[in-house]
């Protein structure tokens, strides 16, 4: 049995359903609401279970009942991965495995927490930073990331970031693109990372996690 903590409009949230689908796994989906009541994650009943007071977190029950918590999307995947052989999301091959886990990072690590809820409420918040210059920031460090992206995919890519499976990176690239096409950003000069997300979006397991079929969707 499993929990899971997220927001429909959650990256990392995001990339965790996307995998449970992929797994052909089930979990019962709790909202926390990032922004209702000056944000649900930072209550002390959420924070309890998870110090950093962000999304998701993942509940797993064992046979004997004990419950064990997880946080990190990347952490709660590779989790997923280990336990849950069928439809692996990492290569077989060492190599190959960090080569995966490189351009996963590339988002999850150097654009993603650059850009997430936080960062813009404190760049508006403590530095009174305007909104066109927080667009202006959201927009660079996207740029800055999938334009090195690009470049890997150029070398690794096939229908998906890393040959013809779907690896953690196609799990991490989704969510990203979903954001900065939410924010406006001109995705022309990225026509790799343009095909592979059209390509995961015919994909079930892509599809039901689509933040706008959460249930929590406003």
């Amino acid at each position: 049995m499993m929990k899971l903590y997220g927001y429909w409009r959650s990256s990392a949230a995001y990339r965790v359903r996307i995998a449970l689908n992929h797994k052909g796994l089930t979990a019962e989906q709790i909202s926390v609401h990032l922004v209702k009541n000056g944000g649900e994650q930072h209550q002390s009943s959420y924070a309890a279970l998870n110090a950093q007071e962000l999304v998701p977190t993942l509940i797993v029950t064992d046979n004997k009942g004990q419950e064990r918590v997880l946080t990190q999307s990347v952490a709660i995947i590779e989790y997923l991965d280990e336990v849950y052989k069928d439809n692996a999301l990492l290569p077989d091959n060492a190599h190959d495995k960090a080569i995966v886990r490189a351009m996963s990072l590339t988002i999850a690590c150097e654009v993603h927490p650059l850009n997430n809820l936080k960062v813009l409420q404190y760049l508006g918040s403590e530095l009174e930073i305007t909104d066109s210059a927080k667009t202006a920031w959201y927009h660079n460090w996207i740029n800055q990331g999938f334009a090195a992206l690009e470049q890997q995919l150029v070398q690794h890519s096939g229908h998906f970031c890393f040959g013809n499976n779907v690896t953690l990176a196609d799990l991490c690239l989704v969510p990203q693109v979903y954001n900065a096409e939410r924010f406006k950003v001109d995705m022309t000069p990225f026509p790799n990372i343009v095909r592979i997300n059209a390509h995961c979006l015919t994909q079930h397991a892509f599809i039901e996690a689509m933040p706008e079929r959460q249930q929590d969707a406003h």
